[in-house]
């Protein structure tokens, strides 16, 4: 028999359960209340068996072929599970962060059309508050301590024997999943992400040198393009086993690693910081980790990093909508995101969409090598995808240059988003938060770099507030608020309190002053950290 075509998810497990059906490709670690490791693993042939009475079961709901449903889960084995299951359907799956709530998830469940959702128990409560007038949508949990909803842990159990169905995704072109964008100007995109785009995880091992002897780790969420294409679907294509945390712990990290025995991981943003800012502990350097594929590790922490955790770093630079550089070990000039591979052209754009010279800063673009314009769609919005791909380009949003010998350097993020641990967060919804609050009058977010030794791009959420009348305004309760209404990252790292927020003629507010007013008047600065969260 021919090998069926890997491109699609359910082909490519099938194929190695021909191969080696008992290899352990997929073990998923969380931390109990002791500090103790607890893991679920999964073979090629458990992933390929659970596919298939997955897939039957969601078929049993009704959902058939392009039909959508949403997974709103931390890392766990059963996500996997259920990509296979939708590989084999040819159903869309549409990741959702379990930390996303209120207006922005009902938004991101409803715009995307799913029929249903699956959802852990600490999260089924915020499912439950933006659907509870949605009665032709069904909501489905883990285990059976939910109520009456429906549990797929009775599912995996059996019966036996395992269904036989056909699997129904058959072009790589179309869509597998849906991913959504941060929303750094506005309601988040959907990305139409396909079968194709996922099995470019392929390509990864040869361009990082890993093989089987290698044992990836990653504690980024499966709701993003990262930890699904560059850990797990490197993983599940090369046959190299795959560790993933439920959810990432900087603390545990290296205990993690040496427990499992992990030679490649990878990092985003400021997380790379937020790992070099524990305390130093003569065993660092003691660990199996060889790689560290890094994205916007910091110039200035750069070398000490590597000499201090005895791992070379291999800087990337990308996005879910296409786009990439790598700047390989010791190749590139520190700081560098790298350059773009063979399949590809780079270029720094400016405002009227012309190439700039070395040194110069700029929109950085791609396109394909041979001239053409990469593909790439926004679910239901023409319009955001004809500006993506503006002059048979694919824009990226982000600021950088490129030196004399073609290596990238990134600057910023274009527009009104905050770049935070890796995420880019919409001041919208934290402003939505802020502006319910009956103590509030007005309220403007921004982004500020004010802690040292942050990623480039990062930075951190400062919320300008205009107390409602002469009472005093209690900034405990007012964060307190925000924690109860967002997810972790998109809470303020600073309450900034003001008479007024300075604005133009057209009621734009004025960013700059707020900034310059930040500096020189510190005793109006609240911080989340502990510093002076007391009332005004």
């Amino acid at each position: 028999m021919s090998e069926r075509n890997p491109t699609i998810l359910a082909n490519l497990i099938r194929n190695w359960c021909d191969r080696d059906p008992g290899r352990q490709v997929l073990t998923v670690v969380s931390i109990d209340d002791k500090g103790e490791f607890q893991e679920e693993t999964r073979t090629y042939q458990q992933l390929w068996d659970n596919g298939q009475r997955l897939a039957a079961w969601l078929k049993n709901k009704g959902m058939r072929r392009g039909d959508a449903f949403a997974l709103v889960m931390q890392n766990h084995p059963e996500f996997v599970d259920l990509m296979v299951a939708s590989s084999i359907l040819g159903t869309v799956f549409v990741p959702i962060d379990p930390r996303t709530r209120g207006d922005k998830l009902r938004y991101m469940l409803n715009f995307a059309e799913c029929k249903g959702a699956i959802v852990p128990g600490y999260a089924l409560a915020e499912v439950e508050s933006v659907w509870k007038n949605e009665n032709d949508k069904w909501i489905a949990t883990l285990c059976e301590r939910h109520g009456d909803y429906p549990a797929i842990a009775p599912v995996l159990a059996g019966p036996a024997p395992v269904p036989e169905l056909e699997v129904a995704s058959t072009d790589p072109d179309a869509a597998m999943q849906l991913l959504y964008t941060s929303g750094t100007t506005g309601d988040p995109k959907a990305i139409m992400s396909t079968h194709a785009r996922y099995g470019v995880a392929a390509t990864l091992p040869q361009v990082l040198g890993l093989d089987q002897n290698d044992r990836i780790y990653t504690g980024l969420s499966l709701t993003h393009a990262n930890a699904q294409v560059v850990s797990l679907g490197m993983a599940l294509h090369a046959g190299i086993p795959c560790v993933i945390s439920r959810k990432f712990s900087k603390s545990r990290l290296w205990d993690i690693t040496r427990a499992y025995n992990c030679t490649f991981f990878n990092l985003l943003g400021g997380m790379t910081t937020a790992i070099y800012a524990e305390p130093a502990r003569s065993d660092d350097a003691d660990n199996p980790v060889r790689k560290i594929l890094s994205a916007g590790m910091p110039a200035a922490i750069w070398e000490d990093f590597s000499r201090r955790f005895g791992v070379d770093l291999f800087e990337f630079y990308g996005a879910a909508e296409g786009g990439l550089c790598f700047n390989p070990t010791g190749i590139g000039p520190v700081g560098s995101c790298g350059k773009p591979p063979p399949s590809m052209q780079i270029a720094i754009l400016d405002n009227n969409g012309n190439p700039v010279g070395p040194g110069v800063a700029g929109e950085i673009c791609f396109r394909e090598a041979d001239g053409g314009c990469p593909q790439m769609t926004y679910f239901k919005n023409p319009e955001a995808t004809a500006k993506k791909l503006a002059g048979g380009w694919l824009h990226m949003g982000d600021i950088g240059h490129m030196d004399e010998a073609g290596w990238l350097f990134f600057h910023y993020r274009m527009g009104g988003g905050i770049r935070k641990h890796g995420d880019f967060i919409n001041p919208a919804f934290v402003e939505k938060a802020l502006s319910e609050i009956d103590a509030v009058a007005d309220v403007y977010v921004y982004g500020l770099a004010v802690s040292e030794g942050m990623a480039p791009g990062e930075k951190e959420i400062v919320a300008a507030v205009v107390p409602a009348g002469k009472d005093l305004l209690d900034v405990a309760r007012i964060f307190q608020a925000c924690r109860e209404k967002l997810d972790n990252n998109s809470v303020p790292d600073f309450i900034q309190v003001v008479a007024e927020i300075p604005k133009t003629a057209s009621e734009k507010p004025q960013q700059r002053f707020l900034a310059e007013a930040f500096a020189t008047h510190p005793e109006n600065i609240y911080s989340a950290k502990g510093g002076r969260e007391d009332s005004v």
